[in-house]
């Protein structure tokens, strides 16, 4: 990968397009830093209808953005910086180790490299890398691969076009949730996690300074929490939704779910904040064993299910890191409209809007 001159821009554009919602951030960068022009949160589907990823085709994803576009006072046309995300099953991230290499010979080499460590077939395999560092003692390298299929880069390349939008620079969701903290936060040495607790999915995101970076998808969101209330409450789609807003996860207990019987065993179901606590403790081993670094400062909260009432206390209590919902617009300057609403959805749309070239 060649060095890039970094381009100079005025105005930026993030979008996160999210199973849920399609978060838009505009931003103006000012002197060394930003000032958020505007922002938009649209559902995918009508409020109080039930919904299933696999009825999310990305054709049904660009009227509402252009709705959002309109209402924003956008010209797709006229945006010059255009920044957005993928995640998912497609998306892969690992940082390796490997001897120094000049770099008219390091593409090469690593696409090679990349099928021992990623699970993604060579001819389908769309890679991309950035060296983090290299060391002193041993010169070698440490990089972050990053790869994902061309049938995904397409799809959500096909969502832009169709308002008219330049893809311009397509990234990847977890490095945009760090992108997120590290450049709007002075981040001290050590380990932080990162939840982004999107609708299906929970992306922790394990980084630091000087630590190493770590991804993993987890498959529960805010919408399991619903089915765990409508299961424990006798509640429909709407009236659960409507309920966890109001009450969190401290309304319902695991007892309330009762057992589901498989054959002649019965299995105590958990409750899905249970679930995301036990995965992200078995993350956390992982990465001590992987990585040779137990120093957790904090747990920051993104997304979403991070406003769920009680999910802080309870992930604080269970894995005895310290917990909080993360502020992404703390080293951004707000118009006077908008100071009162620092979402902790917009994160990862933050940290596409603030990335440089």
């Amino acid at each position: 990968m060649s060095k890039k001159k970094v381009k100079k821009f005025k105005e930026s554009v993030g979008i996160d397009i999210g199973t849920h919602s399609i978060k838009l951030v505009h931003l103006r960068r000012i002197h060394e830093g930003f000032k958020l022009l505007n922002y938009e949160i649209r559902p995918t589907v009508p409020v109080g209808i039930e919904y299933t990823p696999s009825d999310l085709r990305p054709e049904r994803f660009a009227p509402i953005l252009a709705e959002m576009m309109r209402t924003l006072k956008i010209k797709p046309k006229k945006v010059k910086h255009l920044v957005t995300a993928i995640g998912g099953d497609h998306l892969s991230i690992k940082q390796i180790k490997t001897i120094f290499l000049p770099e008219d010979e390091l593409e090469s080499a690593l696409f090679f490299e990349a099928k021992k460590h990623l699970p993604i077939s060579g001819s389908d395999m769309v890679l991309d890398f950035q060296v983090l560092s290299v060391e002193e003692r041993t010169n070698n390298m440490n990089i972050l691969l990053v790869s994902s299929t061309r049938d995904q880069i397409n799809a959500h390349s096909d969502v832009l076009t169709t308002v008219d939008l330049a893809p311009g620079i397509i990234d990847a969701e977890p490095l945009a949730v760090a992108n997120s903290f590290f450049l709007n936060t002075y981040v001290e040495d050590g380990v932080y996690v990162l939840l982004n607790i999107g609708a299906h999915r929970t992306n922790m995101v394990i980084c630091g300074p000087q630590a190493r970076f770590f991804s993993r998808d987890i498959d529960f969101g805010g919408f399991n929490v619903t089915k765990d209330i409508m299961r424990a409450k006798d509640l429909g789609f709407e009236e659960a939704e409507e309920y966890k807003f109001e009450h969190g996860i401290t309304g319902t207990s695991s007892s309330d779910l009762g057992s589901t019987s498989l054959g002649t065993l019965e299995i105590s179901d958990k409750l899905t904040e249970e679930n995301i606590a036990l995965e992200i403790k078995r993350s956390l081993r992982y990465y001590v064993k992987e990585a040779g670094n137990s120093d957790f400062r904090k747990i920051l909260l993104v997304g979403g299910g991070a406003k769920l009432k009680g999910m802080p206390e309870y992930l604080q209590e269970q894995l005895n890191i310290p917990t909080e919902i993360f502020n992404p617009f703390t080293g951004v300057e707000m118009p006077e409209k908008l100071r009162d609403k620092k979402d902790p959805q917009l994160a990862l749309a933050i940290g596409l809007a603030m990335r440089p070239e």
